[in-house]
């Protein structure tokens, strides 16, 4: 089901690329199945003791409904925002939906191995895709590739108008940046499960597979805060590059702040903004 909400959101996504009237139908559509998508998801994440994502699904409601009413008036920094999600798709598609997906994989897998080699930490394959250490294993999957964090950024990028520079500099400080940085998280998360460096907590870390604290600690809490800052700070930098993108980020964000401000009775509703014919 999951995939197909995709696929499903993906098709709409791409379709707002398209130069027609009704593309911004298009891009409702593609946040619709995205929204779906994240609360399809809710119950996996909850096998992992994951909250974070659960909490984002929560989130995205009236995310969605903003969204929807600003894209009805083609209001341009959502239109743009469509735009970058869309892009993000565009580059995220082929590898969620043909074999370059594997072949990614086991890409990652490879090099992975070499780094924990490097790092006095050996390990075999249990299988294409996963390694095993000291008995415990773990599975790498399309998600621990980075190409989502890539997608996603190079998508931002492509939200407003940049010259052939800022475009190759934005290629060049997201593309190396995540991809090293993401074996090497993969790397220490491997690292720390397979040493149970982190057997804390089990109420609240454990799910009654043996050793999972230490996983759970690793890849669903600090892995994820340092992906976190990392994504902020490529944000930055591409802010530094493409001063436009920060305007569009700065106004963007007003814009929401002001719609949950005026759904909390915190505010009145602001002016109408100016629409992408304007």
């Amino acid at each position: 089901m999951e995939e197909y909400l995709v696929l499903f959101s993906g098709i709409f996504f791409i379709a707002f690329l398209l130069p027609v009237r009704a593309r911004k139908y298009f891009g409702m559509l593609g946040w619709t199945g995205m929204v779906l998508f994240l609360f399809a998801e809710i119950p996996y994440y909850f096998s992992i003791n994951n909250f974070l994502y659960p909490l984002i699904a929560v989130l995205s409601v009236p995310f969605l409904a903003f969204t929807v009413k600003y894209l009805n008036r083609e209001n341009l920094r959502v239109m743009q925002l469509t735009t970058a999600a869309s892009v993000a798709f565009l580059i995220y598609a082929p590898f969620a939906f043909t074999p370059l997906g594997d072949w990614l994989i086991s890409v990652v897998v490879g090099q992975v191995v070499w780094l924990l080699d490097a790092f006095g930490y050996p390990t075999s394959l249990y299988a294409w895709n996963t390694v095993i250490r000291n008995g415990f294993r773990v599975e790498i999957i399309l998600a621990c590739t980075g190409i989502q964090a890539i997608a996603i950024m190079l998508g931002v990028a492509a939200a407003v108008k940049t010259t052939l520079r800022q475009k190759v500099a934005a290629f060049l400080m997201v593309v190396p940046t995540i991809y090293i940085l993401n074996l090497i998280r993969n790397t220490a998360v491997i690292i720390a499960y397979t040493e149970q460096w982190f057997p804390y907590f089990p109420e609240i870390a454990g799910n009654g597979e043996y050793g999972y604290e230490s996983f759970f600690w690793a890849h669903n809490v600090f892995a994820e805060l340092l992906a976190l800052v990392l994504l902020v700070a490529i944000a930055y930098g591409l802010f530094r590059l493409i001063p436009e993108l920060a305007r569009f980020a700065t106004e963007l964000f007003a814009l929401y702040l002001n719609e949950v401000r005026d759904f909390t009775g915190r505010k009145k509703t602001p002016p109408s903004p100016p629409s992408e014919k304007d």
